[in-house]
């Protein structure tokens, strides 16, 4: 990996750090510390995996949210989510300062866990799907195909079930029933990006109808 790829890593652990611990007013919050490790360790494991096992994939990653052939409701959407994740992680620090929260603290541990899982599902999407970047768009110039298998072929958008554990277990590991209403609000816009992801690939991407005709469910099995 190169030393920019692990600085772009630290600059990401360090903004959120600093948005959860400058927003709680401290850095004696043992269950932050805790959400810290396990994301840190999470985003540095799925990038060394992908370094290793699709350069080409860790590529497209990079090469960020704004990108040629992505439409412009995309670029917004994308955009406007990154200043809404660091907002809501100050949030939840803001939330510990005050007290407005009284969550059991064995939820904290919960919580935890559900991150952990939640990144092992984008970790099993991400070595199923080469063409998983970051934009809605189809990737021509990569020869995109339909992916339909592992967790492809339960629901089709195993990322975003992932991210929904990751949305509600940093607010269960911060000790926040305000951002967990904030998570709630977050994986309601996923759902929205989803609607306008599909049109996308069912419009350009060869296979993709035939794909969703026989993969029912988008983001959760025997729901929706």
């Amino acid at each position: 990996m190169r030393p920019g790829l692990w600085l772009v890593l630290f600059g990401a652990f360090a903004a959120q750090g600093l948005c959860i611990l400058g927003g709680a007013g401290t850095l004696d919050w043992p269950a932050a510390w805790a959400y810290l490790f396990v994301l840190s360790g999470s985003m540095v494991g799925l990038t060394v995996s992908l370094a290793q096992r699709d350069p080409a994939l860790l590529a497209e990653r990079m090469r960020g949210t704004a990108q040629k052939g992505q439409p412009l409701w995309d670029k917004i959407y994308a955009s406007s989510l990154q200043l809404i994740w660091f907002g809501w992680l100050i949030l939840m620090g803001l939330d510990h300062r005050f007290g407005w929260s009284a969550m059991p603290g064995w939820l904290t541990w919960v919580g935890v866990a559900s991150v952990a899982l939640g990144f092992w599902i984008i970790h099993l999407t991400f070595l199923e799907n080469s063409f998983l970047s970051p934009a809605v768009r189809v990737q021509s110039e990569r020869g995109h195909e339909v992916v339909s298998t592992g967790p492809y072929a339960i629901v089709r958008h195993p990322m975003y079930a992932g991210a929904m554990f990751l949305f509600a277990g940093t607010a269960l590991a911060l000790g926040s029933w305000w951002g967990l209403l904030g998570g709630t609000l977050l994986e309601l816009s996923v759902a929205s990006r989803i609607l306008g992801e599909e049109r996308v690939l069912r419009a350009g991407l060869a296979g993709y109808a035939d794909y969703a005709d026989r993969v029912h469910y988008r983001l959760i099995p025997f729901v929706w």
